[in-house]
């Protein structure tokens, strides 16, 4: 069996500290096994090394989170990428024709699909692994784990099984049945749902990989992945759910009794959070409160109770828990472009941005670079920067000549100059863009790592 975990979205319900580059499951929030917290995905790639299922691990993202997961998980992480973000049936049609035509996996090559952030136990992972027999003992177009509901929620979708377990017992059979799905029903709905012995669906399920090329074709979409890639903007933007497996004439349901969240919004995420603060905060006589500044001015919260205070570059959010998720639609609405982002080389955070006169724009960012990392040789079609090293020590590289950096040295790149930079100790950099183009995607790179930076260097 190949497991593929999908990381897209930009965690909205999440906002300020998510985006659409540093989406939910990177934030470094939730409480680890070591002495620091860990991210999501963090989390996660622990549990799938400590039940032996990182060799079969694949993940599906876009570009844009190639370098946090590469910072959090490190370089070698299979990856399938996405052209741009399109919901989870694109997405899944693009894995499937990755694993067939490059990989070239059998026709009969068991696929698992989850979501990246899935808040689960260890044993999660075990039941997981019954997936693939699952398939073969029931010939089931699809199979699916089930979680089974504590409470009649309303935040989640059903699956309802065709029978009940025998004698209404908990005590799961291998598996059932689907009989139909149910979105997000009312209390009242819930609770006959639980009656039914109903499961919370989590967004798991196998397929065979021929099942899915086969739903490809008859939606005329191309199972070669260079062809799919180039089709990839014309695809629908609509879920794996509404439009295969809501659609699939057998179906089945593994259920899972352990605990299993959705921490989307920062009413389940505190929960799970190691510590009531993270950054310059003062918390006085304050119950049930959780206060996440990654700003440098500090943050009081006096007196008050059961809320949730995060700031960023990106704004500022003070609600009370228990309706913190409608950030989600008030973000929904905003297109400004990231304030922080986290790279595998370290991080920067963008300090002003101007349009200017005659349509010249000036961005200033701090740029941080950890010790022993390095940005890509790179040039720039459109802006020109000026660095100036505000701390630590670095070698830099200008149109294929080597120079040592300290604090205090102003470095001038103009358009279209080769550079590069390492930081021999944690660097700290003010950087000025100036052109008539001030995107991210404006970077044609050379090299990558530093060894294969220097045999670019002149003598």
């Amino acid at each position: 069996m190949k497991l593929v975990l999908l990381s897209g979205g930009s965690g909205k319900r999440l906002w300020p500290l998510s985006n659409d580059v540093r989406s939910k499951q990177f934030l470094k929030l939730i409480k680890s096994q070591s002495s620091g917290p860990e991210s999501m995905v963090q989390r996660m790639w622990r549990q799938l090394a400590s039940t032996q299922c990182l060799d079969m691990t694949f993940i599906s993202t876009s570009q844009s989170q190639v370098d946090l997961i590469d910072s959090q998980l490190g370089m070698n992480v299979p990856l399938i990428l996405e052209p741009q973000k399109r919901d989870t049936f694109p997405a899944i049609s693009l894995i499937a024709s990755y694993l067939h035509s490059v990989k070239k996996f059998s026709l009969d090559e068991i696929i698992t699909i989850m979501p990246v952030d899935s808040y689960v136990e260890d044993h999660f992972f075990q039941k997981l692994k019954q997936l693939e027999k699952v398939i073969e003992a029931s010939g089931a177009d699809l199979a699916l784990m089930g979680v089974r509901p504590t409470y009649p929620s309303t935040k989640y979708g059903y699956i309802v099984p065709e029978t009940p377990a025998p004698d209404g017992k908990k005590s799961s059979p291998f598996y059932q049945k689907v009989a139909r799905f149910t979105e997000k029903p009312t209390e009242e709905q819930a609770r006959k749902l639980l009656a039914k012995q109903a499961l919370w669906n989590c967004g798991v399920f196998a397929f065979r990989l021929g099942y899915m090329l086969e739903e490809m074709d008859k939606r005329k979409l191309p199972t070669d992945y260079g062809q799919l890639m180039e089709k990839y903007s014309e695809l629908p933007k609509i879920s794996f759910d509404y439009e295969v497996v809501e659609k699939a004439k057998h179906v089945v349901v593994v259920p899972y009794d352990g605990e299993w969240k959705d921490l989307g919004t920062w009413n389940t995420l505190t929960e799970e959070m190691s510590d009531l603060s993270v950054g310059r905060v003062h918390i006085e006589e304050s119950s049930n409160t959780h206060v996440i500044n990654e700003l440098d001015l500090p943050i009081v919260s006096i007196g008050v109770s059961d809320l949730v205070i995060a700031a960023s570059p990106d704004g500022i959010l003070v609600s009370a828990k228990e309706k913190s998720h409608v950030i989600k639609d008030i973000a929904n609405d905003w297109s400004q472009r990231p304030m922080f982002e986290e790279r595998r080389w370290g991080w920067y955070h963008v300090l002003q941005f101007q349009k200017m006169s005659e349509k010249v724009e000036v961005l200033t960012k701090r740029l941080h670079i950890h010790a022993d990392k390095n940005l890509s040789y790179q040039y720039h079609h459109y802006r020109s920067e000026v660095w100036m090293v505000v701390e630590g020590e670095g070698d830099f590289v200008l149109n294929d000549r080597l120079f040592r950096i300290r604090p205090g040295d102003v470095l001038e790149i103009p358009v279209g100059a080769k550079h590069a930079i390492k930081a021999i100790s944690d660097l700290d950099i003010i950087e000025v863009q100036m052109g008539s183009k001030l995107i991210e995607e404006d970077i044609v790179r050379l090299g990558m790592s530093w060894n294969d930076i220097l045999e670019m260097v002149s003598e």
